[in-house]
């Protein structure tokens, strides 16, 4: 009992904690909190069973092809709802802008896909059941590339070094000359490939179905809140701990009680750390 909870909770906690990060790096360049993260970790596991499934194609080239439709329409999200919002003296309106762009999305694909879940393919074919399946491991692995690729972009990258700049002071980086506007585009373009490793990973467990992407939208924002906004290390850890608890909060409680428990420990949380268990509070010149 113990297993299953700790191998489904930590499984479906790293799919939380890829949108965690999917946020996290589109936030970092824009300082826009985009409500399409979630709709990309959805439209990585409907892209998937569309090309590997329907179309036929090797998993390897479902896959490549995956990460390069989620990017586009990452890159196609800053075009649309955040370059207009950042020109704006109010530029809280990414709120709205964002959010409008995901139900197109989850509209579109619902028309042009399915509203009913659809199978997902068995990326690697290893174990059959149990703990042991990959869609319960896979996630993980995946979660544990994803940010040691981010490390190792970051701090061993001019180009991650650039994307720290824009994320630390966009003024100070463009008085420097970095081109900001491409290093946001490239930063959607990174957070929907992201999105896409976390549906296409965890196609098998949470299938090709429209409805994800409303659910990730909320439950990858939770690990960004608790773990403190931009912080990845916060997203992951925050990450995990949602999915194990939501897990056990499912075994002992069900029903939609699991998701009110879900909902009072975010409360709790905020309510004693506002920043976020990782965060720090934000320091500006008077």
């Amino acid at each position: 009992m113990v297993a299953s909870i700790l191998a489904s909770g930590l499984a479906v906690g790293a799919v939380y904690a890829l949108i965690g990060l999917t946020y996290n790096t589109m936030f970092s360049a824009s300082r826009v909190m985009s409500f399409t993260a979630g709709q990309l970790g959805m439209l990585g596991g409907v892209f998937g069973s569309l090309f590997v499934l329907r179309l036929g194609l090797p998993m390897i080239a479902g896959f490549f092809l995956t990460l390069v439709c989620c990017a586009i329409v990452g890159i196609v999200t800053e075009i649309v709802a955040v370059r207009p919002v950042l020109k704006n003296l109010d530029q809280h309106l990414y709120v709205l802008s964002t959010l409008a762009l995901a139900l197109m999305i989850q509209q579109v694909t619902a028309i042009e896909w399915s509203t009913e879940p659809q199978p997902f393919p068995r990326i690697l074919g290893i174990g059959s059941g149990g703990i042991g399946d990959e869609k319960f491991w896979l996630p993980i692995v995946s979660c544990a590339a994803a940010i040691a690729g981010l490390e190792l972009l970051y701090r061993h990258t001019l180009v991650g070094r650039a994307f720290l700049a824009i994320a630390e002071d966009n003024f100070a980086a463009r008085a420097l000359g970095l081109p900001e506007r491409n290093l946001r585009i490239a930063s959607f373009a990174l957070a929907g490939m992201i999105g896409a490793l976390a549906g296409f990973s965890g196609g098998a467990l949470l299938l090709a179905f429209v409805a994800n992407g409303a659910l990730l939208n909320f439950y990858g924002f939770v690990p960004v809140a608790l773990g403190g906004l931009g912080n990845n290390r916060g997203a992951i850890v925050g990450g995990f701990a949602l999915g194990v608890f939501q897990q056990a909060a499912n075994f002992w409680i069900g029903g939609i009680f699991s998701s009110v428990a879900v909902f009072v420990l975010f409360i709790i949380v905020l309510l004693a750390a506002p920043q976020g268990l990782f965060g720090s509070h934000a320091a500006r010149r008077v």
